[in-house]
């Protein structure tokens, strides 16, 4: 994978902490010029990332990101659509100002950014490669962040869809990921309550949650030449997923053992 991003260039949006700063970091690593964008300067970088600030829920914003990496690098070669989240709302009485927020943020973005990577990429020999950060909250249910999951939902059915009409130039593919402890988990994890940390590591099949550097491993492999042929792809990085909360219940009685 060293070889394959040697003197690629790469965008990570939301680029700054959590995820996005494991992904940028990684590849940096592995050879590639690496540029990040959030809309707060971060307090420091990995070796070989660069910031830029931009709000990609702004189209003219992402106009003028794009615009600054072309002129800076010549190509681009990678782009992360990392950028996202939510803060946990009840879906009865969210204001339509937030869920508006959300899915600009979540789906609208990825969608920008992606239109303008392409018009870079489609011009390249070699073309490009998308990756969109999606999550588990897209393929079942997201009580208290509903329209969240439904960007989601969303942003995997964007990757099909351009994946189909932008290759065979550039691939696009998705990461579905599932539960990640990074800077924010306090807000949908627990804040730093140990027991309540076990209890939702017992759920993932894989015993914990993951790690950023688990997310970043997967982009790095869709970015090598090793998934040239992989394009539309949902790839679930997950854990093994979440226990469904019947069987905890079956099991949590003895007389009635679970049936699968």
């Amino acid at each position: 994978m060293t070889e394959d991003l040697e003197g690629r260039v790469a965008l990570v949006t939301g680029g700054t902490r959590g995820i996005g700063r494991a992904i940028a970091g990684a590849l940096a690593s592995a050879g590639a010029q690496v540029l990040v964008c959030g809309r707060k300067p971060p307090h420091d970088l990995p070796p070989g990332v660069a910031f830029r600030s931009a709000d990609v829920r702004d189209p003219d914003a992402v106009k003028d990101l794009f615009a600054h990496l072309g002129d800076a690098y010549g190509r681009l070669d990678l782009l992360v659509n990392n950028a996202g989240g939510a803060p946990y709302a009840d879906a009865a009485t969210a204001s339509p100002r937030l869920s508006r927020a959300v899915i600009e943020l979540n789906l609208l973005a990825p969608l920008y950014c992606s239109q303008a990577a392409y018009a870079l990429m489609a011009r390249q020999p070699d073309g490009g490669s998308i990756v969109n950060i999606g999550s588990v909250s897209g393929v079942r249910p997201s009580p208290g962040t509903a329209a969240y999951g439904a960007a989601k939902a969303g942003l995997a059915s964007l990757t099909r869809s351009l994946a189909a009409e932008w290759g065979p130039s550039v691939r696009v593919n998705c990461l579905v990921v599932g539960l990640v402890l990074t800077e924010r988990s306090a807000e949908h994890y627990g804040d730093g309550d140990a027991e309540v940390q076990r209890a939702i590591s017992a759920a993932v099949p894989l015993g914990r949650l993951a790690d950023p550097a688990d997310i970043a491993g997967p982009v790095l492999f869709l970015a090598s030449s090793a998934a040239r042929y992989i394009s539309g792809a949902e790839l679930q990085v997950h854990g093994g997923g979440e226990l469904p909360p019947h069987l905890q219940a079956a099991e949590s009685r003895a007389d009635h053992p679970p049936v699968n």
